[in-house]
Order: C-alpha cells, then structure tokens, then sequence
C-alpha cells in the first residue's frame, strides 16, 4: 500500500471512530515508554474475548514515531 493510500485509509478510519487517534496521541506524547505493557482486548459480536500483550522495546517506539510522522 502506498503512502497516499494509507493516509486516506487513516482519514476514513479517524471519521469513523474520532476518539481513538486522541487516545493514541495522548498515549504516544506521555504514556508509552520502553518497558510498558499494551494490552489489546477484541471482543467479536459472538462474545468470546482475545487477548493479547506485548512489552514494548525501544525498536516498537521508533516504529511508532515513524507511523505518527508519516501520517501528518
């Protein structure tokens, strides 16, 4: 996917759920250092809950900074 195709993707996906690119704003400027846990719950419309976590490392963060400066 080109870099034009996923900034509009990311525009369709911020019109349609607007909270979340705050919350990951805010969690991108304070909270997310290298060490902390990020825990992602999926609950389908059937009910049964995936979970899953990761310990971030250093590299994890560089990544996120690239995907936050190239989505401007």
């Amino acid at each position: 996917m080109n870099l034009m195709q996923l900034k509009e993707s990311w525009a369709v996906f911020k019109d349609n759920h607007p909270k979340f690119p705050l919350f990951l704003k805010a969690a991108l400027k304070s909270s997310l250092k290298e060490g902390s846990v990020v825990e992602i719950h999926i609950t389908p419309p059937e009910g049964k809950t995936l979970t899953t976590n990761l310990k971030l490392k250093a590299s994890d963060l560089e990544l996120f900074e690239q995907w936050k400066d190239s989505l401007k």
